[in-house]
């Protein structure tokens, strides 16, 4: 029975990824996907290479960030390019092997990735007046469970293995209460998808999981077919918000400029259209104390 809903599942989310009103989060693409073309960009400048893994509402997805990209692009007077992967740790190697500029990463993939990558930290977005975020624990809404122990021996769906709210997280609460997660869960699945992990929930697919409260939230407000099928069991301590990298290879003024770029959005009126269809309040200066949480849960 387990294998016959492993295989629904992965169909499920092969239909969810490529439907017509939501956009491709699984897929992993190997070539650098071009935005649309910057006029403004001189033909001799260097292009800037950005990387997206993680977002802060993925159904947003690519038509948004390309456009927050042009703007970028725009402002920077360079060309852009957007790579997607779909793990972190691909992402990661990319930035490592000196290939993306620019990254907006998980923060457990920031922090397990910092010393390896060499990424900096450039900036970060507010959220409703936040800059942190929680993993929710989540199962159907007809599911008699209450707490994370009545998950004992059931299946649950973790997101990504270098994911703070996807698994980190979920990990620390089950060693919290003496097990593992291979020895709590009758069977675990990976869905590279904090949407696909609530899909799974909603069609019964898996009893939990433990998703990103950003991508819960926004859903819920802008298309909540899926997370209406779902409830809340237990939510997890603020955690840093997922933040902007940017390479330590490039020149501190061409830095500096990034910077700025992502700070002053909100007060332009386009990138303000830009943020709110992406969920966004503004980019702030991030704190590196802001991930101190999720360092102590590496340990687990």
């Amino acid at each position: 029975m387990g294998k016959v809903r492993f295989i629904l599942f992965c169909f499920l989310a092969l239909l969810w990824s490529c439907s017509e009103d939501r956009n491709p989060v699984v897929v992993d693409f190997s070539v650098r996907i071009p935005t649309a073309a910057v006029q403004e960009a001189p033909a001799s400048s260097k292009g800037l290479v950005v990387a997206v893994a993680a977002m802060v509402s993925p159904k947003a997805t690519l038509r948004h960030y390309r456009e927050l990209l042009n703007y970028v692009g725009r402002h920077m007077h360079r060309e852009v390019s957007l790579v997607q992967k779909k793990t972190y740790g691909q992402l990661s190697q990319l930035f490592a092997e000196g290939s993306v500029d620019l990254a907006f990463v998980c923060t457990g993939s920031y922090v397990l990735h910092r010393d390896h990558t060499r990424w900096e930290l450039l900036a970060a977005p507010q959220v409703n007046g936040k800059t942190t975020y929680q993993s929710y624990l989540i199962v159907h809404k007809n599911a008699p469970y209450e707490s994370l122990t009545d998950l004992r021996h059931k299946t649950f769906a973790f997101t990504d293995p270098h994911s703070n709210t996807g698994r980190l997280v979920p990990t620390a609460w089950v060693v919290e209460a003496g097990s593992t997660p291979e020895a709590f869960f009758s069977q675990l699945l990976y869905t590279y998808s904090h949407d696909n992990s609530i899909l799974a929930v909603a069609k019964g697919l898996v009893d939990g999981a433990a998703v990103d409260s950003l991508v819960w939230e926004y859903e819920q407000k802008h298309n909540p077919s899926w997370t209406s099928q779902t409830k809340i069991l237990r939510r997890s301590q603020p955690f840093g918000i997922p933040p902007v990298v940017v390479s330590s290879k490039l020149s501190p003024e061409v830095q500096e400029t990034l910077r700025q770029i992502f700070l002053t959005m909100h007060q332009n009126a386009e990138g303000l259209r830009i943020l709110d269809a992406l969920g966004m309040d503004r980019f702030v200066v991030p704190d590196p104390s802001w991930y101190q949480e999720t360092e102590k849960l590496i340990a687990f």
